[in-house]
Parts: C-alpha cells; structure tokens; sequence
C-alpha cells in the first residue's frame, strides 16, 4: 500500500533550483519527472524494520547557504583529522553542508583526463558525460520513493571520471561536513571507471552538531569498466538526529573488480542498501562493513551482490556490535542469475551484543537460479566470548580493558581494509567512543 505524503517542494520550486544552478535541459527534465514518481511512490521494503514513520520526506528548507572554508586551517578539528595536511593539494574535496568548500586534483592527473570536482560543476562541464551514467545503470529514480525524491532533490556530492588505462596510484577523498542543524543531504555520488583504469575513492561523512530532524538521501553509483578496478572506502559519521537512506550500488563490465570497505557508523535511524550487480563474465566484489549500534537507534542493511555474468566472484563481509538498546538488522544476499555459471557467492554475517536491551538480526540468503556454481554463508548472534574475556583477564588485563580488545579485534577485518589511514585512525576512534 502506498502511504500519501505530501511533498516540501513543487515542480516550479524544483524547475527554479535547477535554473538557479545552471544546470542542462536533461537534468531539470530528470529532477520534474523523478518528483512526480515520488508523489506516488511507495517507500523501499526494509525487511523486519518498520520505517513508514521515519522522516524521511519533510524539512524546513532544501538549500542552506554556507561559507566556504578559505583555508584547510579553518577545518573543525575533527576534519582536519581526516586530511593530510601535506598532500591537500593532491585529490581532496570538502563539501560544508551542501555547499563544495575546497577542491583539489593533482596537475598530473588533470593532464590525463582524470575529473574530479563538484556534481554541479560536472553538469556544467561535463554534461553529456553525466547524462551518460546519472542514474541510469546502477540506480534508477523510479525503483521507490526514496531513489525518486533523491533524483528530484540532488543538492551535493561530486562526480569521479577516470579515462581508459589510466591507473591512479593516491587515493581520491571527499569529505562532507554537516554543521548546520537545517542542512538536508541529497549528495549523489558518481564514480565512472573506463576500461582497463583504477582508483581508490574515499569519503566521510561528519557531523559536527546535534539535530532533532535532519535528513539524508545519499545515493552512491560506481560504474567499473572491462578490467578496471575501484575500492570504495567510505566512514558515515551522522548525529543521532538524521534519518539516513544510504544506497550504495555498483556495476561491472568483464573481468572488473569493485571492493567496498564500509565503516557504517550513524548514530540516527539508518536504512542502508549496498548492491553491487555483476554484470560482466569473470567480475569480481568484496564488500566488507563494519556496524556499531547504541542508544534507541534503529538499523537495517541490506549488502547484496547478484551474480549476471559466468565465472563471476562476490564475498560479503559483515559485523556489528550493537549496545545499549540498539537494535539492527544484517541482511546479506547473494543471487546467482540463470546463466551465471561457475560463480562463487560467499558471505558472512557475524553481530556481537553488548547489553541485554540490545538486538541484532542476521540473515544470510542465497537465491541460486543455476546449477554449477559454488555458494556458500555463515552467520552468528551472540555476546562476547567469556573464554576470549577469561584468556585475557588471566593475564592481569582488566575486564573492561579485555572487552575493548575483543571488540576491536572482532572488527578489524573491515577497519585494517581502509586505504588512507587518517580514515582508518578515525574509524578507529569512533568504534572507541561507541563501545566504551
């Protein structure tokens, strides 16, 4: 049944942000028939999670004006964590609210074609390009209304271009900072890798205040060319006040490889999807994700990789703590299409509980529409291992001390994975202050 909302905004208030923004025909085009679908839309099924009475569709105002930061100096600190100083010159973007606040890109990159800059500024520049891939393969406006009011309202995010055999050794990073309590995100990301390239994409995202009603839609789109290679690190860090739709989804030609390495660390109700579609004849996904839960939250991922193309290879890797009154639900898929022969889907879904109140679901399924193929999963609910706890104790570390240890060592399959190390130090002191 779909549940009527009525919308913020209108077609003349969408019509009128996509002029203001310069943007081309296609897009306004896009941005008014996406808004209508998502007036009748129903919202996406989020298995064992009731979400019909989460905001997500109502807010004060779409846009919020910030300053940009002049200089990196300028950075909370808990940003400039994240950036190293020395190399910001190289291959950084920071985004304050919705507003692109600094932006760099290595000469010699610039000089190979790579682009790397806002998705406003892509639009303008690279029109026919973004046309080419915004939401037309991996994500489509019209699968719910969540994807429908994204497409409607994008209002940040950057777009990643890497040409045919260009190999990018230092990893991109964008940063998005949320430092205003009336801020909404719609940030689309779109990571295009052309035949036979590689990069190594990175993001954060950091809230710096506390909201009562905050929203994001963050839709993330990797296209992976024949034989190139992405890994997707990313660490969401929004306040208890945000209501998240997170979707993740990536496509792969032949013989293409996407890793993902998630540290998924939201402090607000969550609903996050991560997909990757396996396209192309001996393709490959590694998705890892680490969850940790506290307080009232209510969580639901949902990490699936379908198997298209023969001799392909797709592991899930998931764990979670959830403390306090937490309460989550893993949900790993893996489906081998009719036609996918000599495919392999792995995964694994482990979640530890640190109280009594606390809940955690996981829910390993595998849909297999062909015979000869390998498949398998693994899954585990529990507490803390006391003869983990007993082992360390025995040798005068202190029971609280022993749980910190077990815990990180439960998580660090996904940690260790991240590639710039400033993200993982700060995925490891967020983990640090949410079990302690």
């Amino acid at each position: 049944m779909t549940v009527e909302i009525n919308l913020p905004v209108d077609q003349e208030y969408v019509r009128s942000f996509s002029a203001q923004k310069g943007e081309a025909q296609w897009l306004t085009d896009l941005r008014l028939a996406a808004l209508e679908k998502a007036e009748e839309l129903p919202l996406p099924k989020a298995d064992k999670t009731k979400i019909d009475k989460w905001n997500f569709t109502q807010f004060s105002t779409h846009e919020v004006k910030s300053e940009p930061f002049t200089a990196l100096e300028e950075l909370p600190e808990e940003v400039k964590a994240l950036v190293d100083i020395e190399k910001a010159d190289k291959n950084l973007y920071i985004q304050r609210n919705q507003t692109p606040s600094f932006l760099s890109l290595s000469e010699e990159l610039k000089a190979q074609g790579v682009i790397f800059t806002d998705i406003f500024t892509a639009v303008k520049e690279h029109s026919e390009l973004v046309e080419k891939y915004l939401m037309t393969e991996a994500v489509k406006p019209s699968e719910h209304k969540l994807t429908a009011l994204h497409a409607a309202l994008i209002n940040g995010g950057v777009f990643l271009y890497v040409p045919k055999n260009i190999q990018v050794a230092e990893p991109i990073q964008a940063v998005y900072v949320h430092d205003n309590p009336d801020a909404v995100l719609f940030n689309h990301v779109l990571v295009v890798a052309e035949e036979n390239s590689s990069v190594t994409y990175v993001e954060n995202y950091v809230s710096t205040v506390e909201t009562g009603e905050g929203i994001a839609n963050i839709i993330s789109e990797v296209v992976a060319g024949q034989n190139a290679e992405v890994v997707y690190g990313a660490v969401d860090h929004l306040s208890s006040g945000i209501t998240a739709y997170v979707n993740r989804r990536a496509v792969t030609a032949r013989d293409a490889r996407v890793e993902w390495a998630l540290g998924l660390m939201n402090d607000g109700d969550t609903v996050s999807e991560n997909t990757t579609n396996l396209i192309g004849d001996g393709s490959y996904a590694d998705t890892k994700t680490v969850v940790v839960g506290r307080g009232k939250q209510s969580q639901n991922f949902t990490t699936k990789v379908v198997h298209f193309g023969k001799n392909t290879e797709g592991y899930i890797l998931k764990h979670g703590v959830m403390k306090d009154e937490a309460k989550s639900i893993f949900n790993g898929i893996g489906k081998i299409e009719h036609g996918a022969s000599k495919s392999n889907a792995e995964q694994e879904s482990r979640v530890l509980m640190l109280s009594e109140k606390a809940r955690g679901d996981a829910n390993p399924i595998l849909l297999i529409d062909e015979d000869d193929v390998t498949a398998g999963h693994a899954a585990s609910v529990g507490r803390v291992d006391p003869v983990q706890l007993y082992y360390l104790m025995s040798r005068g570390i202190t029971r609280q001390e022993a749980e910190r240890l077990v815990i990180h060592g439960f998580l660090a399959p996904v940690v260790d994975k991240l590639p710039i190390e400033g993200v993982k130090k700060q995925l490891t002191e967020v983990i640090e202050r949410k079990v302690r």
